[in-house]
């Protein structure tokens, strides 16, 4: 897929909680079509900027989408221009049924012929969505909740997705499932910010990676590049 379009850009961007300084001017990009990934350590500030992003929490610098500053827009708008995150800890409604889960990022579409159309794409995607349909939320299981978290992400219509831990507490089986659909959503058109704490699937997985130390941006580079990086490995691949 062409990276060419640059479709996010962010700029000196910088997040306070009181006096702590979260995240400390950093800036990155991510191009139409691409897997990008921002790797680190717990505290980074990696969690922060995606919610930064998704209009949350207060913020400072600039963060550009298809070139238009998302400074002051409120989240729900920020969804409706084209951006969905799926929060860390997932999120859904554990009451309502997978259908309802997945109904309910619908609400502002107007295109309601569209929306079948997506209901099928997603159950390409997650075919065991489609046999729980009925379910509640709460009663799946942990991988399936998260599956659950990404679809509702995708029925919301994101040209973009800000994914934040899809694979934490998900056993190593799952965790590869997870990464199948991260990579069949990108190739199916949506483009993807990924924060990960499993930075080896990660950056598997991402055309491109951003390093965050301390809410800063030690290191850039191809997700190959980075993989082979002796200081990333020491760091966050065990060695």
């Amino acid at each position: 897929m062409s990276a060419s379009n640059l479709m996010l850009e962010v700029k000196n961007l910088t997040i306070s909680y009181g006096n702590i300084k979260a995240v400390k001017g950093i800036s990155f990009e991510v191009h139409e079509g691409e897997i990008v990934t921002l790797i680190g350590a717990n505290g980074a500030g990696k969690s922060s900027t995606l919610r930064a992003i998704s209009g949350v929490i207060p913020w400072g610098g600039e963060i550009n989408y298809r070139g238009k500053t998302l400074k002051g827009v409120p989240a729900d708008r920020i969804v409706a221009m084209g951006i969905a995150q799926v929060p860390e800890g997932r999120g859904i409604f554990g009451s309502l049924t997978v259908q309802e889960n997945l109904k309910l990022a619908t609400w502002q579409r107007k295109d309601k012929s569209e929306i079948s159309k997506d209901f099928e794409r997603v159950f390409t995607i997650f075919p065991r969505l489609k046999e729980r349909l009925s379910q509640p939320g709460g009663t799946l299981s942990g991988g399936e909740q998260q599956m659950l978290a990404v679809a509702r992400a995708l029925m919301s219509r994101g040209s973009m997705v800000l994914l934040d831990e899809p694979s934490m507490g998900l056993a190593p089986v799952l965790v590869q499932e997870i990464f199948r659909v991260i990579s069949e959503m990108n190739a199916s058109g949506t483009t993807v910010l990924l924060v990960e704490q499993n930075a080896n699937m990660a950056l598997r997985h991402a055309n491109r990676g951003y390093v965050l130390e301390t809410g800063t941006i030690s290191m850039s580079g191809s997700g190959e590049q980075l993989l082979g990086d002796a200081r990333v490995k020491e760091a966050y691949l065990g060695g």
